[in-house]
């Protein structure tokens, strides 16, 4: 896990320019900073790296990694890359090093991109040819790697983060406010539909994607994968769950491969806890769990944890929510960030992030992406009512179920309507909750409908894709790296592995929920793993908490702090957010915009020019 950038095209970049953006790479990569130049004609490229060391702490495999004419800049980890590396042996390939990078450049070089197919990891590389001076990048399957892109005449700037890039650059980025109104009035599951950031020119390279670009300019980008989505509808239930069980034990153990030791993220739900007692009982693993223990009940799941950490006989750390110095700690990451920060989840994530790093630990494995495979959100369960209706004797016990566990908890006004996409399996007005009240709060005309991606004919599953790739993921993987990054710690996500992503998507949608149960063949997968009270579970959690734990409005000179004289007031109406203030009960989207609100305005003080 490291950062990286860089810069192709016509212009050389000063010292100082490049100083600046390694000293900045330093918390993604504070074990070595490298960096360098090709000069090919009036042509300049530029490698930028920091190294965070996980596999073969050598300085043998520092970078920029030079195999044959090829160099790399190597952002991730390939989990498989001793399989691979074997594969390539065989060949004759020699190796001078113990890592991943090596593995990944000199199967580049020897099989071309289509190697990409075998590779199972998380990834952002860039990879220059002194041969014929052209320049790849490549994001891997799921985005969890960052790779933000910027175009000016002279050529292409690209990096980890945007920070590297403006200093590269040595300008700042004019705000792209259109972008600012989509996360006001749509929120954070509006953000990654339309490939726009916060920043005007600023882009990511889409996940599962490469670039190269000649000498000449001539530009190629390519989709290296895409999802198979295909449904067998002859797999048993009992197939389902033991092909899930064998996949997520084989996902876990290649995320367990690492020179140093690894924490988990931990809750009191199925997800973290799978994790957890798969490195525990399959594999023997010393696991130390971080949680964040919550103020607040609804979000509260001690004694879940509690039964876990007994059963399984593993080392514990509570973090108590620290509501201290709430504002500036808040400005100091949306800096961090270049972006508002998305929810406020990922305030208190920042903080097991660091519990984290000050435990010696250089990475975390968390639970991302389990409820896209599996089901795990209240509106899957009325997709799937909607899936199964022609099939009267299970609609018949699945509502029955669906009233008796699932109707007493669900907020949301519109999710309590079983049939509510049987009437319109079109209604998507439950995402943007609330979306036309807070476009009045602005001080101009603004809207945008909802969209999404059309991956199958399957409601449930189109929904858990677009999930997946455009709503959800995106933003957990973001906000994970950053946090993570911040304190030099990497992140690694089991469930998001090819395998298991394309054998879940392949289990039958009338498998995915069983007697109000989301996430039933999961949890019958890790039946005899995991902790039975965890797996029978029904209680929905999330890893949240309530902006109320950190901001006291009540205090004095907290509103004059949020009412002072921002440049936020030119675009929301400072009447509104003082009638926001004087609620006693905000209800969750007013909760949410009112911390969208704050973010929006410590973003535009920390970055408008």
């Amino acid at each position: 896990m490291c950062g990286i950038a860089g810069y192709y095209g016509m212009n050389t970049i000063a010292e100082e320019k490049i100083n600046l953006c390694l000293k900045l790479m330093g918390q993604r990569g504070p074990d070595q900073t490298e960096y360098r130049h090709f000069a090919n004609g009036e042509h300049n490229t530029y490698l930028l790296f920091a190294r965070l060391a996980i596999i073969d702490l050598d300085e043998r495999a520092n970078q920029p990694f030079h195999s044959e004419n090829k160099w790399m800049v190597f952002n991730g980890e390939m989990y498989n890359y001793l399989e691979r590396r074997a594969e390539l042996q065989a060949k004759g390939v020699t190796f001078k090093t113990e890592s991943d990078t090596e593995v990944m450049l000199k199967s580049l070089h020897h099989d071309g991109l289509v190697s990409l197919d075998k590779c199972e990891g998380m990834w952002a590389f860039a990879m220059y040819d002194e041969k014929d001076g052209s320049l790849t990048l490549c994001r891997d399957r799921f985005g969890e790697k960052p790779l933000y892109l910027y175009k000016d005449s002279t050529g292409l700037y690209f990096g980890s983060e945007i920070k590297f890039i403006t200093a590269l650059l040595g300008k700042k980025l004019e705000i792209n406010y259109e972008h600012i109104y989509r996360y006001l009035v749509n929120g954070y599951k509006s953000l990654y539909k339309g490939g726009q950031t916060f920043f005007k020119g600023i882009s990511e390279l889409p996940s599962g994607s490469t670039l190269s670009i000649q000498k000449d300019k001539k530009e190629k980008q390519e989709k290296y994968w895409l999802p198979l989505i295909q449904q067998n509808d002859s797999m048993t239930y009992q197939e389902a769950i033991e092909c899930t069980r064998e996949k997520l034990i084989r996902s876990v153990e290649l995320r367990l491969r690492a020179d140093v030791p690894l924490a988990f993220c931990m809750s009191g739900g199925v997800d973290s806890n799978s994790l957890i007692s798969i490195a525990k009982r399959i594999f023997n693993y010393d696991v130390h769990g971080f949680t964040i223990v919550n103020t607040d009940a609804r979000y509260e799941e001690q004694d879940m944890i509690e039964h876990a950490v007994k059963e399984l006989n593993i080392q514990h750390t509570p973090i108590t929510v620290d509501t201290s110095d709430f504002l500036p700690k808040l400005r100091k990451l949306v800096r961090y960030h270049d972006a508002p920060v998305y929810t406020i989840s990922y305030y208190a994530h920042w903080m097991l992030a660091e519990s984290i790093h000050n435990h010696g630990y250089r990475i975390s494995v968390s639970g991302t992406a389990a409820d896209e495979l599996f089901t795990g959100y209240y509106d899957h369960h009325l997709a799937y009512l909607y899936e199964i209706q022609n099939d009267k004797k299970l609609h018949s016990a699945s509502l029955k179920a669906w009233e008796e566990h699932i109707k007493p908890i669900v907020r949301n006004p519109f999710l309590s309507d079983p049939d509510l996409f049987i009437k319109d399996n079109g209604f998507r007005d439950h995402i943007y909750l609330d979306a036309d009240r807070f476009a009045s709060y602005l001080t101009s005309t603004w809207s945008e409908p909802f969209v999404e991606h059309e991956y199958t004919s399957s409601l449930l599953r189109n929904r858990m894709l677009n999930e997946m790739f455009h709503e959800a993921v995106p933003v957990i993987l973001h906000e994970d790296d950053l946090n993570s990054m911040y304190y030099s710690v990497e992140n690694r996500s089991p469930f998001l592995d090819r395998d298991l992503f394309e054998f879940a998507n392949s289990i039958p949608s009338r498998h995915l929920i069983q007697d109000g149960r989301a996430k039933s063949v999961l949890r019958e997968a890790m039946r005899g793993i995991a902790p039975d009270a965890i797996v029978e579970n029904r209680r929905k959690v999330g890893f949240n908490a309530p902006i109320f734990s950190f901001l006291d409005v009540n205090d004095k000179s907290t509103r004059e702090t949020l009412l002072e004289d921002s440049p936020v007031f030119e675009h929301i109406k400072k009447d509104k957010i003082e009638t926001l203030l004087t609620k006693e009960n905000l209800p969750n989207s007013e909760s949410k915009f009112l911390f969208n609100f704050l973010n929006t305005k410590l973003f535009l003080e920390e970055f408008e020019a």
